[in-house]
């Protein structure tokens, strides 16, 4: 059994035959929740349904591994004695009133989902199906919910700041940390050693290739005849059992992980992996529990030569922290973090997310690799997705929703936060200023801007960089909100020779310019 780290885990008894684990996608891990309370023999419900599948234009492959995932744990359990009613429905509360029509006695035990009001939803639905239905704390994150509250209700620290929250979850879990209770190399946080742009002759570590099943190949194809998706259908290259994500993780320290710390933000053409993990949808779906994957790279560190603190240190951070302060910041933001939009933006999202048809190479190429796989790494969607959609004034929420529907490790409570705050400066609940940057960014951590048809010094005139007119429009049209930001003073300044100079029209006028060309697919 595999339990959170930081705070205490609830006990509950699963020795009833009548208390069943209902296992969604996203809790496909049997030594994790209700399931590894459960004893082999027991019954366990899995319900297929197929509705969300068509409410958006999904990858194929988020459908296919998602799927795959549900039918391979099923057939799992099972060999291990389990007694798995397994569903296929077009909704939930159809599968909900073919079970209980069945087990009318039942109990079902279901981990909390951490999609904003789930519960309630489900508890509806199983109300409606006549059933009972106990829901009991996630536990595929390390920190409980009670645990962060208790830290936030009494920390002296701005517990919405990520650094706050990261060393309070390195201290409570003791990762990488000494036992006189400092950090491991005296420093919390080796960010400015992970930013380096590899030099022309490293060669990425090889992406471990997964051979994919009959049943996998079945559910793909059966994916493209029923659903009507989006991206390349024609190699799998994530993980849709354990198995394979355990293999996919002790890869990744092996092999992968060395390279990772000084070229994690780095972008190359030829290089759609880097030295990246690999591991975010085998984790959102529950094939891993993060604290195993934590674990394990933290021993590694302390075993082997090879990994240096920064790239031990850079995924653990992108774990331990990063993607639980997601988590809270979510379930406390929300409901208003889906809809925040404090920049008043409302343009529609460009069509060239959806074709990658555009001159822009490193939308292009990020587009294009989003399409082939459903992934691009963190600086990709940061720096040039999000980026090029906050520069532009794309609405927060319609974003999110290409970004919850593209991605295979892409859920609502990860996107939103990363997406609409994060991305998009939506609400300004943790990020302290957008994040958005001119051609030179994206040249300094990219090969993209070298066979880009846009020049990247140029701002206006033919086949200057859109990035670069869009920086400074959007300094210019968001003033009042931003002028005020401290970290946005020495921007401004150059926003006031721009307009001094005269500068600031020609750059409104090529503004406009692209966004004509936008709407013929030119840009």
């Amino acid at each position: 059994m595999i339990q959170p780290a930081v705070g205490d885990v609830d006990t509950y008894p699963m020795d009833d035959s009548q208390s069943v684990p209902w296992l969604l996608g996203t809790h496909l891990h049997p030594e994790v929740g209700p399931i590894s309370r459960a004893d082999a023999g027991s019954r366990v419900l899995m319900i297929e349904a197929h509705d969300f599948a068509r409410r958006k234009f999904y990858h194929h492959d988020k459908l296919t591994i998602i799927f795959s995932g549900m039918r391979h744990l099923r057939d799992e359990l099972r060999d291990r004695g389990y007694e798995v009613i397994y569903i296929k429905s077009d909704s939930f509360g159809a599968g909900l009133k073919q079970y209980f029509a069945e087990y009318p006695d039942d109990e079902l035990v279901l981990m909390r989902s951490p999609s904003y009001k789930s519960s309630t939803r489900f508890r509806e639905l199983v109300e409606k199906a006549d059933g009972n239905l106990r829901v009991v704390p996630n536990e595929l994150f390390i920190s409980t919910r009670k645990a962060f509250d208790e830290w936030a209700n009494d920390s002296e620290t701005d517990t919405f700041r990520h650094e706050n929250f990261y060393r309070w979850m390195r201290r409570e879990s003791g990762v990488l940390m000494e036992p006189d209770g400092t950090p491991t190399g005296d420093e919390w946080n080796y960010d400015d050693e992970n930013q380096e742009f590899p030099p022309d002759d490293w060669e990425a570590p090889s992406v471990m290739q997964l051979e994919h099943d009959s049943l996998t190949e079945e559910t793909s194809a059966w994916v493209t005849d029923e659903f009507d998706t989006w991206g390349d259908d024609s190699t799998l290259v994530w993980p849709v059992t354990r198995k394979q994500a355990v293999q996919k993780l002790r890869h990744f320290i092996t092999e992968r992980l060395p390279d990772f710390g000084p070229y994690q933000d780095a972008m190359r053409t030829d290089e759609w992996a880097m030295s990246h993990a690999l591991l975010g949808s085998a984790i959102n779906m529950g094939l891993l529990h993060p604290w195993e994957v934590i674990t394990e790279i933290e021993d590694a560190y302390h075993s082997s030569d090879d990994i240096e603190l920064n790239s031990a240190e850079g995924v653990i951070r992108q774990m331990l922290g990063w993607r639980e302060f997601m988590r809270h910041v979510y379930r406390h933001a929300m409901p208003d973090l889906a809809d925040a939009n404090q920049l008043d933006a409302h343009n529609e999202l460009p069509s060239l997310y959806w074709s990658a048809d555009t001159k822009m190479n490193c939308l292009k190429q990020t587009v294009e690799g989003v399409d082939q796989r459903g992934y691009s790494h963190h600086i990709q969607r940061l720096m040039v997705l999000a980026n090029f959609a906050t520069l532009w004034g794309v609405e927060p929420s319609e974003l999110n929703e290409w970004f919850n529907a593209t991605y295979v490790d892409a859920y609502h409570w990860v996107t939103t936060p990363n997406v609409i705050e994060m991305g998009q400066y939506g609400e300004g609940v943790f990020a302290t200023k957008p994040y958005v940057a001119s051609a030179n960014y994206i040249d300094k951590m990219s090969d993209y801007c070298g066979d880009c048809a846009y020049y990247k010094t140029k701002t206006t005139g033919d086949n200057a960089c859109p990035f670069n007119a869009l920086y400074w429009d959007f300094l210019d049209r968001n003033e009042e909100t931003l002028r005020s930001n401290y970290r946005m003073g020495l921007m401004y300044g150059h926003v006031d020779s721009k307009r001094e100079s005269g500068e600031m029209e020609e750059i409104r006028d090529r503004v406009d310019d692209l966004r004509e060309m936008e709407k013929s697919n030119a840009i």
